[in-house]
């Protein structure tokens, strides 16, 4: 059987090939129970597949091919785990440590919607076209009955307002 860059392929990728399309499901669920989200399972039932995709020839047994990958997820993700374990020293001083304040977002976006809602109706429409609709200065002549040059001129005052608005004013250190 020849694959399609024009390459022979081998009874045992075809075997194999077989084998995940059948128990693919099953081997997911399997990953899926020793990670915290389904993207971190496609990684480890996939880098068990490798490890199984190699050893394919000396599983004799076909029964026994679910428990060697499952087997094989289970050494992976051990392993991962040891990777990925922090060393704690016991201290008598507790370190500063930075909390994030996941409001800022919210925050920020309540901040920049009522600057824009303080433009004039043409440059809050321009820039809400630009920027948040992500059409072209082209388009957004088109859509409003414009010429470009207005479009361009309308996003630069629009802009220059929002650079200047007490509410979005960034402390800059001065070096």
């Amino acid at each position: 059987m020849v694959g399609v860059t024009g390459t022979t392929r081998t009874p045992r990728y075809d075997e194999f090939s077989r084998y995940v399309a059948e128990r693919g499901p099953a081997l997911l669920r399997m990953a899926r129970s020793l990670t915290n989200n389904l993207a971190d399972a496609e990684d480890l039932l996939q880098a068990a597949l490798v490890k199984t995709f190699l050893s394919w020839e000396r599983i004799a047994d076909p029964k026994a091919r679910d428990g060697y990958v499952r087997r094989a997820m289970v050494n992976t993700q051990i392993s991962e785990w040891r990777r990925k374990r922090l060393d704690v020293y016991p201290t008598d001083d507790i370190p500063e440590q930075r909390v994030d304040d996941p409001t800022w977002r919210s925050d920020l976006a309540d901040v920049v919607g009522r600057a824009i809602e303080r433009l004039p109706d043409r440059q809050r429409t321009t820039v809400v076209l630009r920027y948040y609709d992500d059409l072209t200065e082209a388009q957004i002549a088109a859509r409003m009955g414009v010429t470009l040059g207005t479009v361009k001129s309308t996003l630069s005052r629009a802009v220059d307002k929002l650079r200047r608005d007490a509410d979005l004013v960034i402390e800059r250190a001065v070096n």
